[in-house]
């Protein structure tokens, strides 16, 4: 059986060093996971080359199981899909397609993979929470949020006129969104919990500003810790970093295609942490 995961650019990503460890783990010594530079325009045609052919057993030789995805393709993928469950139509977004009979089948981890992450730092009940940026990870974010009971949450984006799609989710979540600018970023910290959906770097100039929450959810995982990570953590708050998410997303992505329960998280743990020491010491 083979997987992958596409996106671009995707030579950062860890999901191989994840999803080959799992299989090793679970002795599937018959599985692949390989990853493909893939942005909107080529996506619908490598999704309809590695679809499997409607009555083809699991067995068959070359047969896909699935495919992660990252950015750009998390929303362009949905209508090119047969099926889409409720919470990544929900979201806006489906990071994850499984295979079966021909048919292709969209699935949300991230919101599974944040709420893992906030359960496992203790960041279980939050009064208020203020996401940052509004991108297709800030809707899987207030996906999280509300099933963690929060129905009101601001969001903070550069340009009101570009959170239009995640005003979209919020909506369908029954999640009342409040949109705001960076420049009143001071007046939005004093909430129990920020979840920072920006890029590497980008948070960097507001770690002043987020220093004092008592919790922070930064979605970066390399370089890390972040700025925002730093100053939070120095100032004694709870700070949860990307790298969690990653991991338990994934963890439910190797449920999903594999049809198991028994996936080994330490093992997926331990390989994702040696390659981000490794790309570190090679950097550093």
């Amino acid at each position: 059986m083979r997987a992958a995961v596409m996106g671009s650019p995707i030579g950062h990503s860890l999901s191989p060093f994840l999803h080959r460890a799992a299989y090793r783990e679970m002795g599937l010594t018959g599985w692949s996971y390989a990853s493909f530079e893939c942005d909107e325009e080529r996506l619908p045609g490598m999704l309809h080359e590695l679809r499997p052919v409607r009555g083809a057993g699991p067995d068959a030789a070359g047969t896909w199981a699935g495919l992660s995805l990252t950015m750009p393709l998390k929303r362009a993928v949905l209508p090119l899909l047969d099926t889409v469950s409720e919470l990544a139509v929900e979201v806006g977004g489906a990071n994850t397609v499984v295979f079966a009979d021909g048919a292709a089948h969209g699935e949300n981890t991230d919101v599974y993979g944040i709420e893992r992450a906030l359960a496992e730092a203790g960041v279980t009940a939050p009064r208020s929470a203020t996401v940052l940026g509004g991108g297709a990870t800030a809707g899987s974010a207030l996906a999280a949020l509300r099933d963690l009971g929060l129905f009101a949450v601001t969001l903070v984006v550069r340009d009101p006129a570009r959170a239009g799609e995640t005003a979209e989710v919020a909506e369908r979540l029954g999640v009342a969104l409040s949109v705001r600018t960076f420049d009143k970023l001071d007046a939005l910290t004093n909430v129990d919990l920020v979840v920072s959906t920006l890029p590497g770097g980008a948070a960097d100039g507001y770690a002043g500003l987020l220093a004092g929450v008592p919790a922070l959810f930064d979605v970066v995982y390399s370089p890390w810790p972040t700025s925002a990570a730093v100053a939070v953590g120095a100032a004694g708050g709870t700070v949860v970093g990307g790298f969690e998410m990653l991991l338990h997303q994934a963890v439910r992505q190797v449920e999903l295609m594999t049809g198991r329960a028994d996936v080994p998280v330490q093992a997926m743990r331990a390989a994702g942490e040696a390659e981000i020491l490794r790309r570190a010491s090679r950097t550093g």
